[in-house]
């Protein structure tokens, strides 16, 4: 039988931050939101990708393997060095990364086999046992490759290991539920409670994710939701109060945790290796005051009944009171 396979940007060991415990977190290429805060761009497209780093450049004067290698004409140089990739040439074959001595051009994405994956996730076992951990599974949207994630989830639990699924929730239910039988926890984002500034920074609305969050409830799934609060963009008491009434509402509470993430200005070098500009470029916050804000927040959910923290952890019912 043919294995599974994924296109993953990233492994991460002993990671605590998406999921119980001790983690070993795998990162899959392709996202269908294009959020204007996303620390990973090379997250975005669904297929291997060329990223540049022009200050490693040796210069064709005393290099040029990459020019060798690229049979489309596009890499650009200014001043003798590597300055950008011309996307509408560039065929994404990777062979100027493989040839670059200086790692001047990394290679965003790698295909594995659901077996390669489960070879780096036995050699975390102990540690899962000892500490309550497991392997995360997130993106971009990690479900635009469910067969991989499926494949994966269920051979981590022939071997007794938690799995955890951070999703946006925009696809389908019936990819979403062909991950239920093999997924023990879930996590997820509410952007913004109004579909229309959603569709403005996400580049889609948010009726389906809302639905599927509902739906993940009634079929009693373990839940973590979280809020990237940004400046500007969803960070309003009202936005903040139709949230709490939607979980209170909709959902009648039933989610392990609320957790708000403060606006980080992450990623602008990854974005310079793709060629792509910044989209939070010139967004300025006094963190101090912001973290003030995050906080006043968390209270208001807390009050609310609903557990919420500033930051990250799985701990169930921790609050900031």
């Amino acid at each position: 039988m043919e294995q599974e396979t994924g296109i993953v940007f990233n492994v991460q060991r002993y990671t605590i931050h998406d999921g119980p415990g001790i983690r070993t977190e795998l990162f899959l290429k392709g996202c269908p939101l294009s959020c204007k805060w996303c620390g990973n761009p090379e997250s975005h497209k669904p297929y291997i990708q060329a990223g540049i780093y022009p200050s490693k450049c040796l210069g064709l004067d005393k290099c040029g393997s990459c020019v060798k290698q690229c049979g489309q004409g596009a890499l650009l140089f200014r001043d003798g060095k590597l300055a950008a990739i011309e996307k509408e040439r560039c065929a994404n074959c990777v062979k100027c990364a493989e040839a670059c001595p200086a790692d001047a051009i990394k290679q965003w994405g790698k295909k594995i086999t659901v077996a390669e994956a489960m070879e780096v996730i036995r050699k975390d076992i102990p540690y899962y046992k000892n500490s309550g951990g497991g392997v995360t599974v997130s993106g971009g949207e990690p479900l635009l490759q469910a067969g991989f994630v499926a494949g994966l989830f269920e051979e981590c639990k022939k071997e007794g290991v938690h799995t955890c699924l951070e999703t946006t929730l925009c696809p389908e239910w019936d990819v979403v539920a062909r991950t239920l039988p093999v997924t023990d926890l879930y996590i997820s984002d509410v952007k913004h409670m109004d579909s229309a500034v959603h569709k403005k920074y996400t580049g889609i609305g948010n009726e389906r994710i809302l639905e599927n969050i509902e739906r993940l409830t009634r079929a009693g799934k373990p839940l973590i939701l979280r809020i990237p609060v940004i400046p500007g963009v969803n960070d309003a008491e009202e936005n903040m109060e139709a949230t709490a009434d939607f979980l209170c509402g909709k959902l009648e509470g039933k989610i392990l945790q609320l957790q708000l993430l403060e606006f980080m200005r992450l990623g602008e070098e990854k974005y310079a290796s793709l060629c792509i500009p910044y989209p939070m470029e010139g967004i300025e916050v006094d963190k101090d005051k912001f973290s003030e804000k995050v906080k006043g927040f968390a209270a208001y959910f807390n009050r609310r009944g609903i557990p919420c923290i500033a930051g990250t952890t799985t701990k169930e019912g921790k609050k900031d009171e």
